[in-house]
Parts: structure tokens; C-alpha cells; sequence
């Protein structure tokens, strides 16, 4: 459970009033007492993330959110938190208390979710303190704002009792449950139909195996330096292993400077090399030409974002100007190196592309500027810490701007002259972008 990666869980957050029983409602997931759970309203305050297995749903990362109805100027600081917690999230519980019903904060979430494409499962908490009139009443709410906004019940669901057995009643695309945190009535149907409305392109089907057979046999070049971590790998080498295993595939890994050796050792040539960016230039030289050629951080791109539309940012490098500004976003936290790729190397070599400065901004973890119309060129890493749907909300935003944006492996081919070959073998002809 702790070692599948945060941005590979499905990440489900809860939504709702102060005290409409978010936190009760994670714990009864969960069967167990993960969230801090009070009658005070706002006991929640920041968003408040939990990796946990929820069968059948796997591996996903909940997230408690501070009530909607927060009031003050702290308060309103927490609602903000809040909403900004949809660009990352793949499915939405919104949640109400079954006693107050389904009022304005309600349906200004189910508006905001709709107007992105999030999948909401509407949960009316609380059912063990209503009677067989009230629940349908609450329902009948439910079912006259959906119907009124256009969102029409399909032919074959129920829309305005409960079923004999309590199974979920559903009006539209949007599932509303009755539940009880404290009977767990409910529960079993919620993790169910998590299950059925997840989005299917959450995330994508394969980081390289797609594009191999089974028996292929792929070389890794996993250099070990001072940026590498003590007895391990990084994430996206980790994960590029266990996709080539996954499709049946054979990998040979090596450093670098093993790369001929590893070469020579083989049969045949291999189907594939993945290198990691920061030596691209040798892995390139090492390499016969009419072997293919691409990066872990290339292969990310296509994996968390959308790589057409990093590989076209680099297009726009060649058309920078001293005193340009540039944004470096990183997605994670982490001790910088003496030669660290984003805070060093990077700058330098769009330095010395442009021959002169630039003014360069930094943004590391959530902290995603909003004024990216300032910037010449965004710079964003691999995004192994992001799942896809806050990677493409970061790549959306820059678009919908104007502005360009890049990542590091696709920057770093770019620069060396490279980017050619290395998208070669994803099926992109860079000249064609």
C-alpha cells in the first residue's frame, strides 16, 4: 500500500459544508480512525492528504477538505484551499448532511466539478438521523436541482425513492448515495461505485510497454552520481522497470559508462535505450544512429502530460532573447546539489543559448504562480510527484496563456541537439511539430 507512488493513486476528495461529515466519512472508508473528527465546526482546516488501499479501488489518495461555508478572512483563505485541491483531484465526493440538505454551497461545488470533468458522487451523510420520509425528501432535492440544470436521469435509473434494499438512487451521470458514517450503511455501495465513475484516462495505460513486444529486449542508462538516492532508484526508473517487466519485456540496466559494454554483450541490438537526461549527449554518442533513443523524463511526458505539447515548447527555445523571463517549476521538494539540474544546469544552458542573462523564477511543491503570462517560457520537471490531472491542469494552464512550456528531459535533448532522435521513437517527427 505505502510503496505505490502518490501520483500514481487515484486521488478522491471530499467536499462539503463545515461538519457535514467529510472526516467521519474518510474514517468509515477507511475502517479506520485516520481523521481527526469533532462536532466544532472547521476542525479541518488546509487540505489533508491520506495514501490508503480502498478495495476495489486500489491504491488512492483521499483528501479532507475545510468546509465550503468557512466564514472570515481565514476562512475564506481555507475555502480557496480547497477548490484549488479539483485541479488534482480524479473523482469528488461531495458531501452533505442528509438533515440540512443539498443547498447553494452544494451546488456551486457540482457546478465547478462539472465545468472541469470531474466525476461526482453526490453523498448524503448523516442517513441514521432521518426516517423513510425525510431520506426522500432529500432525494427529491437532489433529483429537481440536477433535473434543472439539465442533467436529465437516464431511462433505465431511479430517481425519486429509495430502493427497498437502500442501493444507491441515480440521476444523471452522478450517483447519489444515502450513508451513515456512524452504521457504515452505505459504505459498501460508495466504494462500488467509486469503482464505475473513476475517470478511464486517470492515468495512462503505459509509460514505454505500448510501444514494445513481448521478448524486447531494452537497455536503461541509470547514472549514479550525487543526485542519485542512497541504495535506490528514482521514481521514474523505478516505474519504467516495472512497466517493460509488465509487458513482458526484458531490460538490461547499467551506468553510463557501460553502455558499450552492454552493447556488446548482446545478441542483437536492443529494441530501445532509455537514458536519463543528464547524459544524453554521451549515451547519443555511444550509440549506433539507427538504434533507438529516447529519456525517462521524454517518456514521463507522454505518461503524466501531454508530450506534443512540451515537445512544441521546446521549439520555442531557439527563439529566446537575453532578458527574457523564464519559470523552472519543480512538482517536489528536495536538498539541492552543487550541480543541481533545475537550479543550475539548466540556467546555464539557456544562457548559453541566448548569450546573455535571463531573469529566472523558481517554484517548487504546490506552489504553481498564477502569473505565468509573465514568463517567456515555463521549465517544469518530469512531475513524478503530480498525479496526470494536475500535470495537465499545470501544461493547460500555461497554454490557454500562450505561454510555452517544457519539461526538463525534452529542454535538455533540445539544447544538445537531440530532441530529433529522441522523439523519434514515440512516433513524433519533431520538423512536423
Amino acid at each position: 500500500m505505502q510503496d505505490t507512488p502518490k501520483g500514481s493513486r487515484l486521488h478522491i476528495a471530499l467536499l462539503g459544508r463545515r461538519n457535514a461529515g467529510k472526516s467521519s466519512l474518510i474514517n468509515a472508508l477507511t475502517n479506520q480512525e485516520i481523521a481527526l473528527v469533532s462536532s466544532v465546526p472547521g476542525t479541518t482546516t488546509d487540505p489533508v492528504y491520506k495514501a490508503m488501499e480502498i478495495l476495489p479501488l486500489g491504491p488512492v489518495m483521499l483528501i479532507d477538505t475545510a468546509g465550503l461555508d468557512d466564514e472570515g478572512a481565514l476562512g475564506n483563505l481555507r475555502v480557496k484551499k480547497s477548490l484549488e485541491v479539483l485541479e488534482k483531484t480524479d473523482v469528488a465526493l461531495l458531501v452533505t448532511d442528509s438533515s440540512t440538505g443539498f443547498g447553494e454551497y452544494e451546488q456551486k461545488i457540482f457546478l465547478l466539478c462539472a465545468e472541469k470533468n470531474i466525476p461526482v458522487i453526490i453523498v448524503l451523510n448523516k442517513a441514521d438521523l432521518l426516517d423513510d420520509y425525510h431520506r426522500n425528501l432529500r432525494i427529491s432535492e437532489v433529483n429537481f436541482y440536477l433535473k434543472r440544470i439539465g442533467n436529465p436521469p437516464r431511462p433505465e435509473e431511479k430517481t425519486s425513492v429509495v430502493s427497498e434494499d437502500n442501493s444507491p438512487i441515480l440521476v444523471g451521470n452522478s450517483p447519489v448515495l444515502m450513508v451513515s458514517s456512524v452504521t457504515k450503511e452505505g459504505i459498501l455501495s460508495l466504494k462500488q461505485h467509486l469503482s464505475k465513475v473513476k475517470p478511464t484516462e486517470w492515468l495512462a495505460p503505459a509509460i514505454v510497454g505500448d510501444i514494445l513486444s513481448p521478448g524486447d529486449m531494452v537497455i536503461l542508462v541509470v547514472p549514479i552520481d550525487m543526485a542519485a538516492p542512497q541504495g535506490r532508484l528514482i521514481l521514474p526508473q523505478v516505474q519504467t522497470i516495472r512497466d517493460i517487466l509488465d509487458h513482458d519485456c526484458l531490460t538490461v540496466v547499467c551506468k553510463e559508462y557501460e553502455l558499450k559494454k552492454a552493447l556488446d554483450s548482446l545478441k542483437e541490438q536492443p529494441k530501445l535505450v532509455i537514458t536519463d537526461s543528464q547524459v544524453f549527449m554521451k549515451v547519443s554518442a555511444d550509440l549506433p544512429p539507427d538504434v533507438p533513443l529516447t529519456s525517462f523524463s521524454i517518456l514521463m511526458a507522454r505518461y503524466k502530460g501531454d508530450l506534443l505539447s512540451l515537445a512544441r515548447g521546446a521549439k520555442t527555445i531557439e527563439d529566446l532573447v537575453p532578458g527574457d523571463k523564464i519559470l523552472i517549476a519543480e512538482a517536489c521538494t528536495h536538498h539541492q546539489q552543487p550541480d543541481d539540474i533545475g537550479k543550475v544546469k539548466i540556467p546555464r544552458w539557456l544562457r548559453q543559448m541566448v548569450g546573455g542573462e535571463l531573469k529566472i523564477d523558481f517554484a517548487n511543491g504546490s506552489n504553481y504562480p498564477a502569473n505565468l503570462d509573465e514568463y517567456k517560457l515555463i521549465v517544469h520537471c518530469g512531475g513524478c510527484m503530480l498525479n496526470r490531472k494536475e500535470m495537465l491542469h499545470r501544461i493547460n494552464l500555461a497554454e490557454n496563456k500562450g505561454i510555452p512550456i517544457v519539461n526538463y528531459g525534452i529542454l535538455i535533448a533540445a539544447v544538445h541537439g537531440i530532441l530529433p532522435r529522441a522523439l523519434k521513437p514515440l512516433g513524433i517527427e519533431y520538423n512536423q511539430l
